[in-house]
């Protein structure tokens, strides 16, 4: 093959990953008009590339009026990503749950929340346990407010607004007062949720990005009356961690 040919061919690979990007959490679909705005591509190239999508079921039809949404084959590609990406963690929370003898929650970021993948229970006989699967908003979890704290302010604004709706009586309720939270966030590298999620649980939490660059959030969640305690030796050991995937994951790059 001409190195034209293979040009052309990486083209419309990087075009059709665009395309796929759109679609990412537009669970009503999109029209092609409105991808072509998206990515910045003529119409007729998205239709193109758009039927061969559908035709391997990475994309399928939303609506009868020509919307489409991100299809099963991409999903199941996704939640078999998501499965690696857990195991391959696990050794890490699992050494930080028997470091800290608490219970260590693995989430990934799914447009704005929170879905736990992983969980390591805690060795302590009073400790928080949730469900994996079970999801969770970004600005009142230290895991999620790790996560937030990586983008701008406007993009914050954007993802989940000016108000919030209240957990507790002591939940950040407004974009101004979240933010002066996460600018502290950016210096230390490590969020705090104090009972803003659930009265009597507070919670340290740092974020990253999996080997395939897709944000993830470790946490670890403890009753009210250890945390002050407790949540120094948390954080250090959180960020000792967080080094520890990311060489991980740099080495079997290389």
């Amino acid at each position: 093959m001409s190195s034209s040919g293979e040009k052309s061919q990486v083209q419309v690979i990087a075009r059709a990953a665009q395309i796929l990007r759109a679609l990412e959490g537009e669970d009503a679909g999109l029209s092609l008009g409105d991808i072509a705005k998206r990515v910045d591509l003529a119409r007729s190239t998205v239709q193109r590339i758009v039927a061969s999508l559908e035709s391997e079921k990475l994309v399928i039809a939303a609506s009868p009026t020509g919307r489409v949404r991100l299809g099963p084959a991409i999903l199941r590609l996704a939640a078999s990503v998501r499965s690696d990406f857990a195991a391959k963690a696990r050794p890490f929370i699992v050494k930080l749950s028997h470091e800290l003898r608490e219970t260590v929650d693995l989430a990934s970021v799914r447009h704005d929340h929170l879905v736990f993948i992983d969980q390591v229970t805690g060795s302590q006989r009073l400790r928080t346990v949730s469900a994996v699967g079970e999801t969770f908003p970004l600005h009142c979890t230290a895991n999620g407010k790790a996560y937030l704290a990586q983008l701008d302010e406007s993009a914050i604004e954007r993802l989940i607004g000016k108000s919030y709706a209240p957990r507790t009586p002591k939940t950040l309720t407004r974009l101004s007062t979240l933010l002066a939270d996460l600018r502290a966030v950016r210096k230390t590298g490590i969020a705090y949720d104090r009972e803003e999620h659930t009265l009597g649980i507070c919670a340290v939490g740092v974020a990253l990005f999996d080997p395939l660059g897709n944000p993830v959030a470790i946490s670890v969640p403890v009753p009210s009356q250890r945390f002050n305690d407790l949540h120094p030796a948390i954080a250090k050991r959180l960020l000792a961690t967080k080094r520890a995937m990311q060489e991980h994951w740099n080495d079997m790059a290389a």
